[in-house]
């Protein structure tokens, strides 16, 4: 595509604007930009649609060179421009370049603010009844997504845009999640991952023209080693004494509840009466939206049930989180655990306490330990937890120390 600059009134005896010029051949029509600079036109090659004096040193010449470096960026504006406009396969039309052209050189906003168009994003995707609208689940996880980064910029006390999102501003925020907010590399990867969905959104829309991100690497998964209990340390959480603490008793029931039907954080969290259908839990499994799961009561999900009249208390996942901990740190679960996690070639160890490794999550992962652990058929366990990929349902089986021990034992008695 080809540009030129032309004089406004090239006739004239006194200073005259300079246009930027472009004919766009798929609407038929020129498209004509002031460069907000003027130029009297004999000093003006009309040949080279350049100023005429660039070599002298006197005042006149050192004009004509700022003119010149001013034309210069509108036109590596419209290079770049153009290019990327053909790296992303898309119809570049002169209401886009105008609007590009006014973001650069008139500094005017034109829906450049990130987070009103994350909020956008999270909306238009929730509200979507094309049957390939967001779950209630991924909705949050976009939205603390969407915190993740503001608490990033108000840390490094930065402004982001779609425009400057490029891979210094990329590896400072992995940094971030990394170093500040003690990330796992799976949580990293998973982080990425959304945030890379809405760029996309974002450029599709046209929101923005900076497609750097298409480059960035995602950092790999790392099968890490994550914590699960035993029937022992379930039956310790369960039988603890919160009556002074009715927050950390409703919160530890909630625990208790995943570790004994193996059903992630946002089923055991909605159970209700109108699930339990005789010595069944029967629910929609809500990752899948289609599964139907069919978990058998047992004395201990029974008697939690019963206690809260089959209404379980409610609460977010980021505040199960939060207060779970708490229900560990009381019981004194604080033997040091070492975590290892992976960031592209690099292996990190990490020693922390045992509570600050227990999550929501933790109790789907006990779960399945301990049916394993009693030798529960995997086509039994994976009825009640929902799995399909043998894969990813043996990830969560965490044998510990006692049972490495155990088995060993009971082999070479």
């Amino acid at each position: 595509m080809n540009f030129t600059f032309k004089l406004k009134e090239p006739n004239s005896h006194k200073e005259t604007l300079i246009y930027f010029r472009s004919y766009f051949d798929n609407e038929k029509k020129s498209f004509i930009y002031s460069t907000g600079e003027k130029i009297k036109p004999q000093e003006w090659d009309l040949k080279t649609r350049q100023p005429n004096d660039l070599n002298g040193r006197t005042a006149k010449a050192d004009n004509q060179r700022s003119i010149k470096k001013q034309l210069d960026r509108y036109s590596s504006s419209f290079l770049e421009i153009v290019n990327r406009y053909k790296n992303i396969n898309e119809e570049l039309t002169i209401d886009i370049l105008r609007q590009r052209f006014d973001e650069e050189f008139k500094k005017i906003k034109t829906k450049d603010d990130f987070f009103r168009l994350y909020e956008e994003f999270i909306e238009e995707k929730s509200n979507d009844y094309t049957g390939k609208g967001i779950s209630k689940s991924t909705k949050t996880r976009y939205t603390y997504n969407k915190n993740l980064l503001f608490e990033f910029q108000n840390h490094h006390k930065i402004k982001i845009s779609l425009g400057n999102f490029n891979e210094k501003l990329y590896n400072k925020f992995l940094k971030y999640c990394v170093e500040v907010k003690d990330h796992s590399a799976n949580t990293v990867h998973r982080d990425i991952g959304l945030l890379k969905t809405f760029l996309f959104w974002a450029l599709h829309k046209k929101y923005t023209f900076n497609n750097e991100f298409i480059g960035f690497k995602k950092p790999p998964k790392f099968q890490t080693d994550e914590i699960a209990l035993n029937i022992e340390q379930v039956t310790k959480i369960y039988e603890h004494d919160f009556s002074k603490n009715k927050r950390l008793e409703r919160v530890r029931d909630l625990f208790v509840i995943g570790c004994t039907t193996g059903m992630r954080f946002g089923n055991y969290s909605r159970i209700s009466k109108n699930d339990i259908q005789g010595d069944f839990i029967r629910v929609t499994d809500l990752k899948s939206k289609s599964k139907k799961l069919a978990i058998p009561l047992n004395s201990i999900s029974k008697e939690i049930l019963e206690k809260y009249d089959y209404e379980l208390p409610k609460i977010t996942n980021q505040k199960m989180n939060l207060y779970i901990k708490e229900v560990f740190q009381e019981l004194e679960f604080d033997d040091e655990i070492k975590k290892t996690m992976k960031y592209g070639d690099e292996l990190v160890e990490k020693n922390s306490e045992f509570w600050r490794r227990i999550s929501s999550h933790t109790a789907r992962r006990s779960f399945i330990t301990i049916m394993k652990n009693k030798r529960v058929p995997d086509k039994v366990i994976m009825s009640y937890t929902g799995h399909t990929s043998l894969e990813v349902f043996n990830a969560y089986y965490r044998p510990s120390e006692e049972d490495k021990i155990n088995y060993m034992n009971e082999v070479f008695k």
